[in-house]
């Protein structure tokens, strides 16, 4: 099984290297946004493995922290 964890993009750190630092959960974290180019600065991604999957949108985001969390509650 893979999970995705949603994060925010807070700045881009290397853009030739396809670099970022994201928000996960109050805790930052660098990540590759080859698999996302088009993302910027305040944007959600979907996060496997340190790679940016794919963008969300802040709904979508919102929802699947929720569910995260709800799932860590229940073990």
């Amino acid at each position: 099984m893979c999970l995705g964890i949603p994060g925010r993009i807070v700045r881009i750190e290397d853009a030739r290297k396809k670099l970022a630092l994201a928000d996960v959960a109050g805790v930052q974290r660098q990540v590759n946004l080859a698999c996302t180019p088009d993302a910027r600065v305040g944007d959600w991604v979907l996060i496997h493995v340190g790679f940016a999957m794919a963008r969300l949108d802040e709904q979508q985001a919102a929802e699947t922290l929720r569910i995260l969390k709800e799932l860590g509650e229940a073990l």
